[in-house]
């Protein structure tokens, strides 16, 4: 078997074809091409060999496998793989062998691996005009270029009648064209059922919020527009439409494979008229009614679509905790003060400016010029915290607590000049100061700082209290104030210095 993948890897490499393209003729990986490119038929030989060795490697450890699968029936390979390693200090096999080797001692043994059987039940039949059921898939499909490309689907189907309504695109979906995709749906129906039931996506719903849940600005505009209530499905909850995930399936299956992919348009033109011929005239497998046959039943049910306009594309971006948005891969500030939970704001692109707005008000919250970069911060300064203010009003009323003379105003500046990052702390200090203090050794204290340039709200602290124990007749602190030199008298103690001559002297048995 692998040998014949050999020989056709490099049949294929002779005849001119690259690795994508045998990869994609073999139906196998690039990288399994890629290893047995440049391979010869001896390495090739060689290569196997080794496989087998590695297979062979593994038979020491049979019994133990064995031992863990029968006690734990649904362990994995990776698990497997962790446990050889842990007990096991010379282990050195890869986790792909490990796997093939683990599937067929599982083969020999009768030991398949147990399959959770997920009980559903039945749901009765909806009455006409109810319900809606829409749910997306997307499909690799094979172009005329001789590539893949991706195609992306939103299917519906009413829950009475079966009759189904689909749509393809060949980019990922935004919220506003699957509301542009979802107003085509009901102008095909000619209606609007009652509700509408879909999946928790990004493309409908911000947030769940325990119930009263948060839609997309998109979602939440036409929904009220249009006039009908949304069943949201909750997460692991497929039987909730059921209907419709099969009518995805179907649509990839039946329509898009093996089918070639030339462009958007004649694409879905194919879709919709396998729709007439296939998709809502075939007899339903459940039903074993046509479709478009209870259709024209269900339909006098519908509500009539009103006429709005749909086509306008909104984009919209959730503000983050930090004040910013998120757009093409980079950081935009919005002003401090703008975020709270589940804000959302439009952005617009207008002469290379990215355009932030209040989604209700239309009020223009910021403006930043495009960044062609990717995962840069772009901030407008007067987006940033601004602390000046608050620092200003501290100066102002900390120099009206020292009596607004120009020394204090002097002390204040020289503090705000040498300890800006400190400043308000600073000014607290002194404020807590002016409340303890007399005004008279207030300015004692100020003019004693000013004269040695301390422009420290500490060192004022400390002066004001000498100040006040010399005015009280209490010296006992004096000793902490700097003298005029600005050395504490602390520093001027002399420490008793130990005649060593002498004592060495002593030890000897001499004298000095």
């Amino acid at each position: 078997m692998r040998w014949n993948m050999f020989r056709e890897i490099h049949q294929l490499k002779q005849i001119g074809l690259k690795k994508a393209q045998v990869a994609r003729k073999l139906e196998i990986d690039v990288k399994t091409v890629s290893k047995y490119w440049e391979a010869t038929p001896d390495e090739f030989a060689a290569m196997r060999q080794k496989g087998k060795n590695r297979s062979k490697k593994l038979k020491h450890y049979r019994d133990v496998i064995l031992k863990w699968i029968r006690e734990n029936p649904d362990i994995t390979c990776g698990q497997i793989l962790d446990w050889l390693k842990e007990h096991y200090d010379d282990f050195s096999v890869r986790e792909r062998t490990l796997r093939r080797y683990v599937t067929e001692l599982r083969q020999k043994n009768d030991l398949p691996k147990p399959e959770l059987t997920r009980q559903y039940q039945a749901v009765a039949d909806l009455p006409p005009g109810k319900q809606l059921q829409v749910d997306f898939g997307q499909k690799r499909v094979r172009n005329k270029a001789g590539g893949y490309t991706t195609v992306y689907a939103m299917g519906a189907v009413l829950a009475y009648s079966r009759y189904k309504y689909g749509q393809w695109v060949d980019k990922s979906l935004t919220a506003a064209m699957f509301v542009q995709m979802l107003r085509a749906c009901f102008d095909y129906l000619s209606g609007v059922p009652d509700e509408v039931v879909l999946d928790q996506d990004k493309l409908v719903a911000v947030s769940e919020n325990y119930g009263d849940i948060i839609y997309t600005y998109e979602f939440e505009r036409f929904k009220q527009a249009m006039g009908f209530s949304v069943y949201l499905c909750r997460k692991s909850d497929p039987e909730s439409k059921g209907k419709v995930k099969a009518v995805v399936k179907y649509m990839k299956r039946n329509f898009a494979s093996h089918r070639l992919f030339g462009d958007i348009r004649s694409w879905n033109q194919s879709f919709f008229d396998w729709l007439r011929r296939t998709g809502n005239y075939n007899p339903h497998g459940i039903t074993k009614k046509v479709p478009a046959e209870v259709f024209l039943e269900e339909q006098k049910y519908l509500k009539p679509v009103p006429a709005i306009n749909t086509t306008e594309e909104i984009v919209t971006r959730t503000v983050r905790k930090d004040n910013t948005v998120l757009y093409e891969g980079n950081r935009y500030t919005v002003p401090l003060g703008t975020y709270r939970p589940e804000m959302v704001l439009k952005v617009t692109e207008q002469d290379g400016h990215l355009i932030l707005r209040d989604i209700g008000s239309e009020k223009l919250l910021a403006e930043h010029k495009l960044c062609a970069q990717k995962g840069q911060l772009i901030q407008n300064r007067n987006h940033r915290r601004d602390h000046s203010a608050r620092v200003e009003e501290l100066f102002e009323e900390t120099l009206a607590l020292l009596g607004t003379s120009e020394q204090a105003a002097a002390l204040l500046m020289g503090i705000r000049k040498e300890k800006p990052r400190y400043a308000r702390d600073q000014f607290k200090l002194i404020q807590k100061m002016a409340a303890e203090h007399p005004q008279g050794v207030i300015d004692e204290a100020i003019v004693y700082c000013l004269e040695r340039k301390h422009y420290s709200a500490v060192d004022c602290r400390d002066a004001a209290l000498w100040f006040s124990q010399q005015a009280s007749g209490n010296q006992a602190l004096a000793d902490v104030v700097h003298d005029a030199k600005g050395i504490p008298d602390w520093l001027k103690v002399k420490a008793e210095k130990r005649n060593i001559a002498a004592a060495y002297a002593h030890l000897a048995g001499g004298e000095a």
